[in-house]
């Protein structure tokens, strides 16, 4: 592997980040915090928040901040030290909001409430946090940068729930960890639990209104150091809920039949993307996701298929092993009628479901994706590396190349290289990003500085993510 790939290590093992990462808000530990000398305002850690917010104030907002990295400087710090980091980080938060009521909630999460005038506060105080994190601190003479995820809620405090407050804030800090960027909820836009039928009747008018998008995810080659292709994600941009998930929307475009129409719009957008980035010198192979439902769909098929040659753009569908269950013979033959029209096959999502190497044999796949579930614990675990090689070895003997999903360390990556993973996909590379965004990435070459130092993706130039 060439040197742009290894230059700099990372001492944090994909599985020690998780357990860093998704420990349980209210994890109460064993081993005690080192607790320093703090100011008046959190001489009480384990108070109600809620008590302690200016009744006074329009607005309430709960956050939570949790350390990502963790787990490398506690390598370096030692366990003593690193656990007083979430002190470290209390203190800054304290002098920067001094209003603010905090609790230490685990050895890498503070929990903070405070009111204000207008939603933009809380806005304005994520922004400032982010501002001091991004410098390195001295940490006993040496400086370290302490890597934040924020997360928060907030809602008019005339319909503040504590309960719904908690909740919220909590799946704020679980989106912002999986984006690795900072979200905030903002309640007063209703509950992010819409109910189905509103949701469906939304999702039928989301195409012709323009509220739907694209973001790319690229794959990168392994031993030939490059971006291979990408993955399309196609993502929900409501008018008044905000950003909708594709875990929301998916399934209940799948029970409506909106499912085809919105698939094919997905298709077309790639077709164009393609075509726009084929043009500019980067001729990539783009997938799109294939729901098991239309494998058995024969207008469906046929219309993508006429896209697909008529648009002229490298196109390939990724499909979940478990799809072809519903109707074995019907899916493999329109998988088959999708290979021979030029379209890559990928199998998403090896080894979550039931995977049938009788099924697996039969499809005219090129590609085969393991699942995230086996690599973000691959450099810990003792059975998912039996787990990885092993059917890294079966997919050759199958003629297919390999993609770990979920790649987020150096460790992981390097492993995977020995293994004989062909390509690698994860926030190590990039997150999803737009097509302009990505089309920058590209041109720049930034897979080669993400791999060196997985902190690169989050230290580029404001014009970057501006456009992502």
């Amino acid at each position: 592997m060439d040197d742009r790939l290894t230059r700099r290590s990372l001492f944090a093992s994909a599985s020690a980040s998780g357990l860093a990462a998704s420990g349980d808000i209210g994890l109460q530990l064993d081993m005690p915090f080192i607790v320093k000398s703090l100011p008046p305002a959190l001489d009480d850690l384990a108070a109600d928040l809620s008590d302690a917010l200016p009744m006074i104030a329009p607005w309430r907002f709960l956050c939570f901040a949790e350390i990502m990295n963790f787990v490398p400087l506690r390598r370096h710090l030692g366990a003593p030290r690193a656990d007083c980091l979430i002190m470290d980080v209390a203190d800054r938060v304290s002098e920067h909001l001094p209003d603010a009521r905090l609790a230490v909630v685990g050895r890498t999460t503070l929990e903070f409430g405070f009111g204000g005038d207008a939603m933009q506060d809380l806005q304005d105080a994520f922004d400032r946090l982010q501002h001091v994190f991004a410098e390195a601190i001295d940490l006993d003479g040496e400086p370290h940068r302490i890597e934040l995820v924020l997360g928060g809620a907030a809602a008019p405090i005339a319909t503040a729930e504590d309960v719904r407050l908690v909740e919220e804030a909590e799946q704020a800090l679980a989106e912002a960890r999986h984006d690795n960027r900072m979200t905030i909820r903002d309640l007063s836009l209703g509950t992010p639990a819409f109910d189905r039928v509103s949701l469906v009747r939304d999702l039928k008018q989301a195409v012709d209104r323009g509220e739907m998008f694209l973001q790319y995810q690229p794959k990168v080659h392994l031993r030939r150091q490059e971006i291979s292709s990408a993955e399309a994600l196609v993502r929900w941009q409501h008018p008044v809920r905000g950003l909708i998930l594709p875990g929301d929307f998916i399934p209940a475009a799948e029970e409506s039949n909106a499912i085809g129409p919105l698939t094919l719009w997905t298709l077309d957008q790639v077709i164009a993307d393609q075509k726009m980035l084929a043009a500019a010198g980067h001729d990539l192979l783009l997938f799109i996701n294939i729901s098991g439902q239309l494998l058995c769909d024969s207008t469906f098929v046929a219309r993508a298929c006429q896209m697909v040659q008529s648009g002229g753009a490298r196109i390939g569908f990724e499909i979940t092993e478990t799809s072809v269950i519903r109707d074995p013979e019907t899916a493999i033959a329109h998988l088959q009628v999708f290979a021979e029209t030029g379209i890559t096959l990928a199998i998403d999502d090896y080894g979550a479901g039931l995977s049938s190497l009788a099924y697996l044999k039969q499809l005219p796949a090129k590609e085969l994706k393991i699942d995230k579930l086996f690599v973000t614990q691959l450099t810990s675990s003792n059975r998912d590396p039996l787990i990885v090689r092993s059917t890294i070895d079966l997919a050759h003997a199958l003629d297919m190349e390999v993609t770990a999903e979920g790649v987020e360390t150096q460790a992981a990556m390097a492993l995977l290289s020995v293994m004989g993973c062909d390509m690698v996909q994860g926030f190590l590379i990039s997150r999803p990003i737009s097509i302009d965004a990505f089309q920058q990435f590209l041109e720049e070459e930034r897979h080669l500085i993400a791999a060196a130092d997985p902190r690169a993706s989050f230290f580029r130039p404001a014009s970057f993510w501006k456009s992502a």
